[in-house]
């Protein structure tokens, strides 16, 4: 049996890394244009001629300095797990910045393969490479490729396999030695011996790249020597204090920046040996540049933003139109056949209203989660949302944010339908620690895909005429409500100036069929994943909530007898029989309704509603909003449960958007009302988790809870209050 090999991808943001990872597993792995999005790594398995490896996917990242929580995850996978090969992803057309990633790798003495990709778009914009030249300067193997669609994988593989097998050499040391200036360079003689002396970290990293990390005053490298050898540690510090104020004297400046300079001009000495042909003018406009003109234009971006916005909101819902009454009908259905089938009881109840009402409310909205998914990665894929966080910028720096923040919104569903756990830990992107905090406690503000089906529920309900402009108004109003909430926090307690914000903009692309597919069905099977596990689950202990301890038995009796005494009154007209059944059908539902109120669901409900009548809830909105804390979905499953339980309308296959419209606790005030709070109150716990642990504190956590629930509960009260008041 053939050993299986450890295989490792790195490489900057953008440059097909997770597109390489996709090709080779055909794992289902989200392929992001953006910084941000794999913040951890990812494992596949590659199985081909009897070659089997576990491909890690590490993180996007542009070095190996641990400035943040990409480069130290991506460093220490390397240094720690020692891959049998370490593949860098390189983009092709961008080879002076892609190298600098590249430059450090070397100096980390490890199997490596360097995998150009993207050679189509080098070509395409006249970049001719001498790869065979660009293999010998670097010592490395050099193979170009194509990751999106195949080209020249089979070759890569195949030299990977090969040192994998031990039949090609790691880079030699000395071949890639890179000089940092004299100064640096005496320093870091000095420094080598001295670590190579010791068996400083028994190895775990070369001698000399120990040297430089403490010289470019790497904090995590630091730490990590002084916890293994304290004295010797600290004689290393002092060295490298020595030579960082010789250079600060002589030359105003520090050590990694002149570390990073040297870095530069190395990659620069490789790209001026005839590496590089251009065919074309350096400073021509290429596609993206002139789509980026109009596109990403002062004016005229944010309006074409808005116009693709509202145009998906209107294609999401034409087109679910139908597949949403079909889905409908389906549940309808089964409802009446577990009526039929089986005889009053708790089974009957739990299956009928805990089950079929609560997860098949939720499992309704999927052709219109489906097409909206299918819609975002079409933007994901093409490159234009990195645009919308281009645009955003401007913005958000009003607000106090970084730039980056943006990426967080979206990926919690600042466009539709994301969520806001990977929002969460799309933060850790941010080195500021108070934009941080403010980015992160508030993505949680986004419509991400658990609310999605309130939104459809409620919009569906009581304004169905308009549902596309008011799902697209919705969306609008998460962002302004989450900025100014953030402008609030970065105002009061958590004061500072923003900080500068660069990014990178991919090239567009054409999406390809079987990746929006790929993209399309994850996300949709995540939310079927969710209906069918936590939400089955939270619906029947909600239901458990709602149904017991159920009526007193002098209740019970109470309706019987009543019941007893309407069959009684017996007549053999058809319209004797018909009107024996609606009041037979009436006090039915009159013993639900009390029993539901009798209940721990409906007692905790009904005490709320002291407080809630503000904002124009009652106690079965109450009990609703209760189960939203666990997880958004579960808002739609238990008001398809509370108003199944306690139904009024004599025909049992009502939808819940009819029930809801039809019932007298609600209107369209009590709707947009509803509407505000479900969007803006307390994330679900598995988003209150995250924060936890990306703030490293459950104050932070607790603190996301309240600041959010009295937030949405002051918006919806003033909105509600003020509608009354103008008789809306």
């Amino acid at each position: 049996m053939n050993k299986v090999v450890i295989l490792a991808l790195t490489g900057n943001p953008n440059a097909g890394k997770t597109t390489l990872f996709n090709s080779l597993t055909g794992a289902r792995q989200h392929v992001g244009n953006y910084p941000g999005v794999t913040v951890e790594r990812k494992a596949g398995e590659y199985r081909k001629d009897g070659f089997e490896a576990v491909i890690i996917d590490l993180p996007g990242t542009y070095s190996l300095t641990a400035y943040s929580e990409e480069e130290v995850v991506a460093r220490d996978f390397i240094a720690n797990e020692k891959p049998a090969v370490v593949v860098n992803i390189v983009d092709a057309a961008n080879l002076e910045r892609n190298l600098y990633l590249t430059s450090q790798l070397l100096e980390l003495k490890i199997p490596l393969v360097v995998a150009l990709n993207m050679v189509d778009v080098a070509k395409d914009r006249g970049i001719d490479i001498k790869v065979e030249k660009l293999s010998a300067l670097l010592g490395v193997p050099v193979l170009p490729i194509v990751a999106r669609s195949g080209q020249g994988l089979d070759a890569l593989m195949a030299i990977v396999q090969e040192m994998a097998a031990g039949r090609i050499a790691p880079p030699d040391p000395a071949k890639v030695k890179i000089s940092y200036g004299e100064d640096i360079d005496q320093t870091l003689l000095l420094m080598t011996e001295m670590i190579r002396e010791k068996a400083l970290l028994n190895g775990k990293y070369p001698s000399r790249w120990i040297a430089v990390k403490i010289v470019e005053n790497d904090e995590v490298l630091i730490r990590e020597v002084a916890a293994a050898d304290p004295e010797l540690g600290e004689r290393l510090r002092l060295e490298a204090e020595k030579v960082a104020d010789h250079l600060l004297k002589t030359c105003d400046t520090y050590p990694e920046a002149v570390i990073a300079d040297h870095r530069y001009g190395f990659i620069k000495g490789i790209l001026k040996s005839g590496i590089i042909t251009h065919h074309y003018d350096k400073n021509r406009l290429y596609t993206s540049d002139k789509i980026d003109k109009v596109l990403t234009h002062r004016f005229a971006g944010p309006l074409i933003m808005l116009v693709i916005l509202f145009s998906i909101y209107q294609i999401t819902f034409s087109l679910s139109e139908l597949p949403l009454a079909g889905i409908e009908a389906v549940f309808s259905r089964l409802s009446g056949l577990v009526d039929a089938l089986l005889a009053d009881g708790p089974l009957k109840s739990m299956l009928i209203s805990g089950v079929i009402d609560g997860v098949g409310g939720v499992m309704g909205f999927v052709p219109l989660i489906m097409l909206m998914f299918f819609c975002i990665a079409i933007l994901e894929d093409s490159g234009y949302l990195a645009r919308v966080a281009f645009m955003m910028d401007r913005i958000f720096r009003i607000f106090g944010l970084h730039g980056s923040s943006v990426m967080a919104f979206i990926v919690s569903g600042g466009i539709a339908g994301g969520c806001a756990v990977p929002g969460v830990m799309a933060t850790r992107t941010l080195r500021s620690p108070k934009e941080r905090m403010a980015t992160l406690l508030t993505v949680p503000f986004m419509n991400c895909g658990a609310k999605l089906p309130i939104l459809a529920l409620l919009i569906g309900a009581f304004f169905a005429e308009h549902q596309a402009l008011y799902m697209f108004s919705f969306t609008l109003l998460s962002w302004v409500v989450a900025l100014v909430a953030a402008k609030i926090l970065r105002l009061t307690v958590l004061r500072g100036a923003p900080t500068p914000f660069v990014m990178e903009l991919p090239p567009y692309r054409f999406p390809t069929f079987n990746g929006l597919m790929i993209h399309t069905w994850e996300r949709t099977w995540q939310y079927i994943k969710k209906a069918g596990t936590v939400i089955l689950m939270i619906s029947i202990v909600l239901w458990a909530m709602m149904t017991y301890p159920g009526l007193s038995p002098e209740q019970k009796a109470g309706f019987a007898a009543e019941r007893a005494q309407v069959t009684q009154v017996t007549g053999q007209s058809d319209k004797d029989r018909a009107a024996l059944k609606l009041r037979l059908v009436e006090i039915d539902n009159r013993q639900q309704a009390l029993r539901l109120r009798n209940s721990v669901a409906g007692k905790i409900g009904i005490a709320m509603e002291k407080v809630t009548w503000l904002s124009g809830f009652e106690w079965r909105t109450n009990i609703a909003l209760l189960g939203g804390f666990a997880a958004k979905e579960v808002v739609v499953s238990t008001l398809g449960t509370a108003y199944s339980m306690g139904e009024v309308d004599p025909e049992a296959s009502t939808s819940l958007g009819r029930r809801l419209a039809r019932d007298a606790a609600w209107n369209p005030l009590t709707a947009i009302s509803a509407l505000l709070f479900m969007m803006f109150y307390a994330p679900c716990f598995v988003t209150v988790v995250c924060i936890a642990r990306e703030s490293g504190s459950w104050n932070w956590a607790l603190f996301s809870i309240l600041y959010s629930t009295a937030f949405a509960f002051i918006l919806s009260t003033t909105v509600y209050q003020s509608g009354r008041l103008i008789g809306f």
